[in-house]
């Protein structure tokens, strides 16, 4: 590869998002934390290791009768509320801080022991939940 050396036209990917194939038996809610399973597909968000929050889910996609791969989910990347866990709260003081899956509308402070895979950046707590940015290649 060389630099340039003249004005390029660069391809560009604009908004914030993105197609990915689901996972077999999945059924993803539209609003819902979407995760990318270890194999690479998209599936709702769930107490587990190594999955990859990716967004929320724009529409409803039902897969529980294909293979992976065999629906497409539209996902959205940005800063989404989600439901506080009440056993392992969020507070003010972790805005700025990573939070954990809970399941697929619902986080928590910490990793619990282990337990669950980082949903995103807090940027905000209130009395109705968290606010969190989701954004995977952040």
């Amino acid at each position: 590869m060389v630099a340039a050396t003249k004005n390029r036209n660069t391809p560009t990917r604009a908004g914030t998002r993105r197609s990915h194939p689901v996972a077999a038996g999945s059924l993803c809610y539209a609003g819902a934390i979407a995760v990318m399973n270890a194999a690479g597909y998209a599936a709702p968000a769930s107490t587990a290791t190594g999955l990859t929050a990716l967004g929320v889910f724009y529409e409803q996609v039902d897969n529980t009768s294909g293979a992976d791969g065999d629906e497409l989910a539209q996902i959205e990347r940005g800063c989404f509320h989600f439901a506080n866990d009440g056993g392992d709260p969020i507070d003010r003081t972790m805005i700025g801080t990573p939070c954990y899956l809970v399941d697929n509308q619902t986080v928590a402070a910490t990793d619990g022991t282990g337990t669950r895979s980082a949903a995103g950046v807090i940027d905000d707590v209130d009395d109705n939940g968290v606010w969190v940015l989701i954004d995977p290649t952040a």
